[in-house]
């Protein structure tokens, strides 16, 4: 794998957000720490020939705070890094909107707390912010490569399946991409030294971070449920048993998700398809942000992955899922189309992706760790497809195998790295 420096890591989000600042009065881009927010804002920032406002610089915080009115004052847009260390500025940026007008780009601001998790975010701003989603860096963006996986698929799936009808991806090269994730500063480093960057990053979000954002007494609690919740990656989400094997009391637990939520380490694929069938499973499932930290948390040991050991391989199983899925929700944030991600449950049945777009169309998705998909394993692909009808786009079994196929109507098998690889010939794509 070859690894662009940060400084020439071209996001995909950067062209969203120039494109969104031509609508959006205020544009505020959340994501966890240390995904490259600062550098995309100084990017964006750079090419208006504006100054960013880093407000986790202590002294610029403190003028800030004093000085909220002035901190927003400068030539639009306004770059504020952080903002949620200085709620205040959001009032400033309220009083701006209302003396000049709500004009399209007047400011960027980056978070590393969920939006809803500020309060005074939503009293502040209403009808007036417009959220952007800032996820770990996407395969492609690691490689330079302009990944159009799911674009190719709604425009012509069946092409998109004929595009690369082989792939010369080993499994362990997956369970490599798997191991690192996509934080910049984790997949610079390998064995003992990345270990310690996910050591420091979960110590730092649970003492500081959490501290900051809520009055978390049981810090080695919150610690705990973030193991736990490791280890249910890519299943759903069991609050009761996790509460059991903690001692802990539901509610409780309840709370430490919804905060490890907020702080972007966990997120939930609610149930999909409530409409289609009385008995589909409305609980959700749970995923690790990305699938490097899931596996530093669950102490996975590459050697052992590689191995046919059925503890291991379904341990890869999950992992794989997280893997995919998050690259699948990276695409889905670049598409202009609103769309609606979940995972579809009814009986026996089970699919573990489903994206709908705004006109209906939906994609299903089976992650799959083995070589070679069975034929009874397209049984809830092709169920959902009987049930959804001609909003039905696409199937498609994602595999560690090396061949791309389609299976019968609409349903197909296709290499796992199809993801990264571009496919309808967009500018910026890179050779392999």
């Amino acid at each position: 794998m070859v690894l662009m420096p940060e400084s020439t890591v071209e996001r995909r989000l950067l062209k969203v957000l120039n494109e969104r600042v031509q609508d959006e009065a205020v544009v505020a881009l959340h994501g966890p720490r240390s995904v490259g927010k600062t550098t995309l804002l100084r990017a964006f920032a750079d090419h208006h020939e504006v100054e960013v406002l880093d407000l986790d610089d202590p002294a610029v915080l403190e003028a800030a705070v004093a000085n909220p009115t002035l901190a927003v004052s400068g030539p639009a847009p306004v770059c504020i890094d952080e903002y949620q260390k200085a709620l205040l500025i959001l009032d400033a940026i309220k009083a701006r909107l209302n003396r000049e007008g709500t004009q399209p780009g007047t400011v960027v601001l980056t978070g590393s707390t969920r939006h809803d998790a500020i309060p005074r975010t939503a009293q502040a701003l209403t009808g007036r912010i417009h959220v952007l989603s800032i996820l770990p860096l996407s395969q492609g963006e690691i490689t330079g490569v302009h990944e159009d996986f799911l674009a190719a698929l709604r425009s012509d799936a069946s092409a998109a399946v004929a595009a690369y009808p082989s792939s010369g991806t080993q499994r362990q090269e997956y369970i490599d991409k798997v191991m690192a994730g996509g934080f910049p500063l984790a997949i610079r480093r390998s064995g003992a030294a990345r270990s310690r960057w996910f050591a420091d990053y979960v110590r730092l979000s649970v003492e500081r971070d959490a501290v900051e954002l809520a009055n978390v007494r049981q810090r080695q609690v919150l610690r705990d449920v973030l193991n736990r919740l490791a280890g249910q990656t890519a299943q759903v989400l069991n609050v009761s048993a996790l509460a059991d094997g903690l001692g802990a009391h539901r509610e409780t637990i309840d709370d430490y998700i919804r905060l490890l939520e907020d702080l972007i380490l966990v997120a939930q694929l609610p149930a999909w398809g409530k409409r289609l069938r009385s008995r589909v499973g409305r609980q959700p499932k749970i995923h690790i942000i990305d699938s490097g930290l899931a596996a530093w948390l669950l102490g996975s040991n590459a050697k052992k992955l590689a191995t046919l050991d059925p503890t291991f391989l379904s341990e890869f199983g999950h992992l794989l899922e997280t893997f995919v899925v998050g690259e699948l929700r990276k695409q889905a944030s670049w598409l202009d189309d609103e769309v609606t991600l979940g995972h579809w449950r009814v009986d026996d049945y089970e699919v573990d992706l489903v994206i709908e777009f705004g006109d209906g169309g939906v994609l299903a998705f089976e992650i799959k760790a083995n070589e070679r998909v069975a034929g009874q394993e397209f049984n809830a692909l092709r169920h959902l497809r009987d049930l959804v009808g001609d909003r039905f786009i696409a199937g498609v079994a994602l595999s560690t195998g090396s061949r791309s196929y389609t299976f019968e109507d609409r349903l197909h098998v296709m290499p796992i790295d199809r993801l990264w690889q571009n496919v309808m010939g967009q500018p910026g794509s890179t050779p392999e």
